[in-house]
């Protein structure tokens, strides 16, 4: 049930209705985005996942000190996280600025400059071991944070309001696509070319070259705002944006909830390597199936949140999605002496469920988030959602590490970190009830 519509002060998008295709499933530029949007994520989650991996791995990282066990997922976490803090805010300045299909073609370029490092840092890891590809990874974060308020920013000022809901949907279902098989892929590719590491990343190159193809379809829209002018503040958070934060507390509660979201299913990914590696010992290969299950759960979520919203967001999804989320880590996290409760099938079906929960709980505060702000700051409210998100990463990756110590020196299993993880995002469940909005 349809709560408040959007306030007037909110303009509908710069789309000339006239022009666009009458069905989004007949709009090629679309479908060009959402295969541009597929390849970068499963080349993204392809290549770190290789390097989260190798960060489990005594030969490249050996035990610690202090606790005996092998896991530097936390520092890669971190790593991959923080150039969104320093780029996010240029990043949306940029996309009001400048047309953002410009920006997207670019960034995929930048993609295969990635990339091409990359494979340089694979034919060197012999030598330096995973510093280049920690590098790497910096770089790619780096592209990666520039990529996102253009690749979101893009969708309302191209398509029609009432296909948001639907096309973030689909945007949100291909893109887990692309984690399910990027992250599958990784573990199948680590565990046949561990001793030719280069091939890896030969791969990623490849990938890069046809998702810049696709983006080439994209359509062309003006730029938002071309008059804008660079001031510090772009760097950060822009005044006009703490202005409508300030005046706006729906917008503003929805990014601090985006960014706890965040900061919890950045934890999920190396608690589940943790889990098939160190403590279920199943290998490379099925340990990232495991995380391919989170995926393909995600990818149903996303595409039941989209239809089920139609042309409202529904907050409703929202707290449905955040209980399941809930649940489903803590039900993950439960061990006893003889091992882990569910074990490696058992735990196949909870992920998939903790994938489709997250999906419900994702849709609805995206389109919220790029749907609310006026057109002028459409771009820089996606670069602030993706700063908090990015804190929310960033925030994770130091919370992982403490979280992998303790329970390496209480001598506790590595699928406890699900339980830190569930009690995060509990008081976001508790509390957090906005009504639901109409898409005019």
């Amino acid at each position: 049930m349809a709560g408040h519509c959007r306030h007037n002060s909110y303009m509908p998008n710069q789309v000339n209705s006239k022009a666009l295709p009458a069905s989004l499933s007949e709009d090629i530029s679309f479908w060009g985005m959402t295969a541009t949007q597929f390849l970068g994520a499963f080349n993204d989650n392809l290549f770190k996942q290789l390097v989260l991996l190798l960060s489990l791995s005594a030969e490249f990282v050996g035990e610690t000190a202090t606790t005996g066990r092998v896991d530097e997922q936390g520092m890669a976490t971190y790593i991959f996280a923080a150039p969104f803090l320093l780029l996010t805010g240029i990043a949306g300045y940029l996309s009001d600025r400048f047309p953002k299909r410009r920006l997207i073609v670019a960034c995929k370029l930048l993609e295969i400059v990635v990339m091409a490092a990359g494979f340089l840092a694979f034919l060197s890891i012999g030598n330096y071991g995973l510093s280049g590809l920690y590098a790497v990874l910096f770089l790619m974060g780096g592209q990666s944070a520039l990529f996102g308020p253009p690749k979101y920013g893009i969708l309302p000022e191209m398509l029609h309001d009432h296909d948001l809901p639907r096309a973030n949907g689909t945007i949100l279902m291909t893109t887990f696509l692309a984690i399910i098989l990027g992250t599958a892929l990784a573990g199948i590719l680590l565990q046949e070319f561990r001793h030719h590491l280069w091939i890896l990343s030969a791969v990623c190159v490849a990938i890069a070259v046809v998702g810049t193809c696709t983006s080439l379809v994209i359509r062309h829209v003006p730029a938002a705002r071309p008059e804008l002018g660079l001031s510090p503040s772009a760097f950060v958070i822009p005044g006009d944006m703490l202005r409508l934060l300030r005046r706006d507390a729906s917008l503003l509660l929805a990014t601090v909830v985006s960014s706890i979201f965040w900061m919890v299913a950045a934890l999920v990914p190396p608690s589940v390597n943790a889990l098939g590696m160190n403590q279920l010992h199943v290998g490379e290969a099925k340990t990232s199936y495991l995380s391919a299950a989170i995926g393909a759960g995600i990818a149903i979520g996303c595409a039941g949140g989209g239809l089920i919203s139609g042309s409202a967001v529904n907050f409703r999804l929202v707290r449905i999605g955040g209980f399941g989320v809930v649940v489903s880590l803590a039900v993950l996290a439960i061990s006893t002496a003889e091992g882990h409760v569910l074990g490696f099938w058992g735990s196949f079906p909870v992920l998939i469920l903790l994938g489709i929960f997250t999906g419900l709980f994702a849709v609805p505060i995206q389109v919220f988030l790029q749907s609310r702000p006026p057109d002028g700051l459409k771009g820089r409210m996606i670069a602030v959602m993706n700063q908090a998100n990015w804190v929310g990463v960033l925030i994770a990756g130091f919370y992982y590490e403490q979280i992998a110590t303790m329970l390496a020196s209480w001598h506790a299993a590595p699928s406890w970190s699900f339980a830190f993880a569930s009690a995060t995002m509990l008081p976001v469940v508790v509390l957090y009830r906005p009504k639901n909005e109409l898409l005019v």
